[in-house]
């Protein structure tokens, strides 16, 4: 009868049987992912993530895992950066040539000698050979070092270097760009490929703070511009650099200070000027092109004082000057202290040669305004930049 077929249903061992075959089931479907309701209905249980990879808020209760950990995925492609990316009005915005940041020697040979098609053809048929650093590659990986440091202090850290690729180069030779920005690591995800148009106008619409080449006229173009600009110019010969340092080195006058000096010296004698610095020692030196930049870097090194990070601030900066400190030093240290900046290392050479000393120092960047001091430097395997005065000079 009925009756006795739904006792037979509610039994005991009807039950378990029935309960065993329901788990069975559900097991079965997990792993299909699909998961049974109470009620035996189906809803799909693949867990959503978003486009970092991380889990999102309406699946957070669906798993044991925390909010912060990857949702696992076999074929899930993985970002070489995940880091969230500095607002460009917050950033220091450093725009970098693509022949400061890699050796671009052998396809200029051929654009100059056999035209533009031929260059394009050469840079597409090799967009896989990875290009090889060039001047400016050590700087920027150091830039990428006071990130990431930083990042680590504030992760939401918004206040940070911003590289861009400012190239005049076609956006097919992109890719071959890309390719090796991204085998180094470089995390540069701002281009202007600008298709043989002079990039010079792109610089304020990215809101530039330092625009560093190894063409000396479009750094000169820059310069017009008044946007604080160098020209890149590479070592002699292999010399290792600092890992976890940025060193950055600055000349005085004409960098980070106005060129006032220098006139003063030309027009009536450097004994004359030793007296007029003397006379003049409390008022403040007017500003030069980098002031600015030492400013950003002084303003990053205060965010690794205030956690107590000072004696491993992976920013080190030096005041490289063929000033006397006797007769000229104290108006120096007293105009940056006017402005509110310090400098970690003075080094008054009073006329000695500068490149000993770069070789100790080991800078990524050195700004001096005389080809002399840059050759010096070069000679000796050291980074230098130069040809960012005119503009500045007051």
């Amino acid at each position: 009868s009925q009756t006795s077929l739904k006792q037979k249903k509610n039994e005991p061992g009807m039950r378990s049987s029935k309960e065993s075959l329901e788990a069975e089931k559900r097991k079965e479907s997990d792993k299909q992912g699909v998961r049974l309701s109470n009620q035996g209905s189906q809803e799909s249980s693949l867990r959503k993530t978003d486009s970092r990879g991380y889990l999102v808020r309406s699946q957070w209760s669906r798993t044991s895992r925390s909010p912060s950990t990857k949702a696992p995925s076999i074929d899930e492609p993985r970002s070489r950066n995940t880091s969230a990316k500095p607002k460009p009005k917050n950033a220091i915005t450093i725009a970098l040539s693509s022949c400061a940041l890699f050796n671009m020697v052998d396809g200029r040979k051929i654009y100059e000698e056999e035209g533009l098609e031929k260059y394009m053809e050469y840079q597409l048929t090799n967009e896989n050979v990875i290009l090889t650093p060039g001047p400016a590659f050590r700087f920027v990986k150091a830039l990428q070092y006071v990130n990431a440091r930083l990042r680590d202090l504030y992760p939401d850290e918004q206040d940070l270097f911003d590289i861009v690729l400012m190239t005049n180069n076609h956006a097919q030779v992109g890719v071959r760009l890309i390719n090796s920005v991204n085998h180094y690591g470089l995390l540069i995800d701002r281009f202007c490929l600008t298709g043989g148009k002079n990039p010079i106008g792109y610089l304020k619409a990215y809101l530039t703070n330092l625009y560093i080449a190894a063409d000396s006229e479009k750094v000169q173009e820059a310069i017009q511009e008044g946007i604080a600009s160098a020209t890149m110019f590479d070592g002699a010969k292999d010399m290792a650099y600092c890992d976890t340092q940025l060193r950055v080195a600055f000349d005085g006058d004409a960098v980070l200070f106005s060129d006032e000096s220098e006139h003063f010296t030309k027009e009536h004698g450097l004994d004359k000027f030793f007296q007029y610095d003397t006379l003049c020692e409390s008022k403040p030196l007017a500003q030069g092109p980098l002031k600015g930049f030492l400013e950003d870097l002084g303003r990053l090194q205060k965010k690794f004082y205030a956690k107590n990070e000072r004696l491993l601030c992976p920013i080190r900066t030096y005041l490289v000057t063929a000033r006397s400190a006797a007769s000229s030093g104290a108006r120096v240290l007293k105009t940056l202290r006017r402005w509110g900046l310090e400098i970690d290392e003075a080094l008054f050479l009073a006329g000695a040669p500068k490149s000993p000393i770069l070789v100790k120092i080991r800078p990524h960047i050195f700004f001096d305004d005389h080809m002399f001091h840059i050759e010096g430097a070069q000679k000796l395997g050291s980074m230098a930049a130069y040809g960012f005065n005119k503009k500045f000079s007051s």
